[in-house]
């Protein structure tokens, strides 16, 4: 019989209440080890010489480098670790930034513990998420009335496709 790999998972958090949350809603959880977690980006970079991760749960308010920062150097460094970006914001240009840094999901922290569950194993498939919440944005960015011809953000043909799969509301 054969045993499935548990998802290997790093929390970047700066609220220790938070951290623990998070740990504690996985601690029984067969498909899920939560390795370590962190108050700031600089020591999860640290941890990854040592012991990387399939996912890597990433706050964006983080004192000194923000997530998004850490998400860009873990994304170049480490091509396959997924990133998660949980966070309370909402503002436009962090969305887009998270998205074009290589976040492969952005999502609410008011996100309940079995979609979270739901969302790790599926990102850690390779999918990309985005809380519905914040489509909005997405879809206000790319498909404004005047064609945007100079700023792609960068995005992959793939990416590309999948952006505008989820403006049309269809789901992972």
């Amino acid at each position: 019989m054969e045993t499935q790999k548990r998802i290997s998972v790093y929390i970047v958090e700066d609220y220790l209440l938070t951290r623990i949350t998070y740990k504690k809603a996985f601690k029984d959880c067969p498909d899920i080890n939560i390795l370590n977690d962190f108050e700031s980006a600089e020591e999860c970079i640290d941890a990854l010489e040592k012991q990387p991760v399939d996912v890597i749960l990433m706050d964006l308010g983080l004192p000194y480098m923000t997530g998004i920062e850490a998400t860009k150097i873990i994304h170049r460094k480490y091509p396959d670790i997924k990133i998660i970006i949980l966070t309370s914001h909402e503002n436009d240009n962090e969305v887009l930034s998270s998205l074009a840094s290589g976040a492969n999901a952005y999502a609410l922290k008011d996100i309940d513990t079995h979609k979270l569950y739901n969302l790790i194993c599926t990102v850690n498939e390779g999918s990309i998420w985005i809380d519905p919440r914040i489509t909005k944005v997405v879809q206000k960015t790319f498909y404004k009335a005047e064609p945007r011809e100079k700023e792609d953000f960068n995005l992959t043909p793939r990416e590309k496709e999948v952006l505008d799969l989820l403006v049309q509301g269809l789901s992972n």
